[in-house]
């Protein structure tokens, strides 16, 4: 009896699962997904958002092309002082200078007979000296007459400046008063490779004509380029001769070599240089 009842109750187990089973076989399953519609218009742009956040640094981009040259710039401080050059050659020796004050008298000394060789040793070396400067002199091409020699003198300066320095050699700017003394010293200055130099005369004095440096007319003989110049004096009425002996009116505050005359004595000599 109770084995016919555990039979009864798995059929009808069965029978309930059975009924289930064929109840879900015929339910539709809802679902809630929503389809997606067709696609809109495009809306308006939005306000500009705010600016991000600052990125990792990037690579290194490649080389860019070389820029035009830039504007000069201003000039830099001033360098080190580099190391001192080499020494020079010796400059020309000076115009001698006039002679000093004469000096108080010595004391009385019991040497006079070493003064005496002293005193002659010293005018044997002024002698000496004297007769080297003549040689140099002769050396540079001296131009002479019976009475005088004349010295073309290589220093660029103004004709008072030439004046003065003629003088305090012991001679004068020269003065070409005779055809042969003009012809002399414009072959002198042919020969030295020049083309005008200053000589002693001046175009025009007060009340009167041209003068020589020793302050004597121009007389007898004249080489004027042009016309003979005439009127008081300006600062044109110094003289230069050219290369072929003709005299022109210049500033007297040009510059240009020059020619000294002297005398042929031993003061001329002693002072040429």
């Amino acid at each position: 009896m109770e084995h016919h009842n555990n039979f009864s109750r798995r059929l009808l187990v069965l029978s309930v699962l059975s009924t289930m089973f064929n109840s879900l076989n015929a339910v539709e399953f809802c679902s809630n997904t929503i389809l997606p519609g067709s696609i809109g218009d495009l809306g308006e742009g939005g306000d500009q958002g705010d600016q991000g956040r600052l990125g990792k640094t990037g690579p290194p981009g490649l080389l860019g092309l070389t820029g035009e040259l830039g504007g000069k710039g201003e000039v830099g401080r001033t360098g080190k002082m580099g190391p001192a050059g080499d020494k020079g050659d010796a400059g020309e020796a000076g115009v001698e200078g006039p002679s000093g004050l004469k000096g108080k008298a010595g004391t009385t000394c019991d040497c006079g007979r070493y003064r005496k060789v002293v005193g002659q040793m010293d005018i044997n070396v002024r002698k000496l000296k004297n007769a080297v400067k003549f040689v140099k002199n002769v050396i540079l091409g001296i131009k002479e007459t019976e009475d005088t020699f004349y010295l073309i003198v290589k220093e660029a300066r103004k004709y008072r400046e030439a004046l003065m320095n003629c003088k305090l050699r012991g001679g004068i700017l020269a003065m070409p008063k005779t055809t042969d003394t003009n012809t002399l010293i414009a072959d002198y200055v042919t020969q030295a490779g020049l083309t005008r130099v200053f000589i002693g005369l001046q175009a025009g004095q007060k009340g009167g004509g041209p003068v020589y440096a020793d302050l004597t007319p121009v007389r007898n003989y004249t080489a004027w380029g042009l016309e003979e110049p005439s009127g008081a004096p300006t600062n044109t009425s110094c003289v230069e001769m050219i290369s072929t002996g003709t005299w022109n009116q210049v500033e007297c505050d040009a510059t240009m070599y020059y020619v000294c005359e002297f005398k042929k004595s031993r003061r001329g000599l002693a002072t040429v240089l």
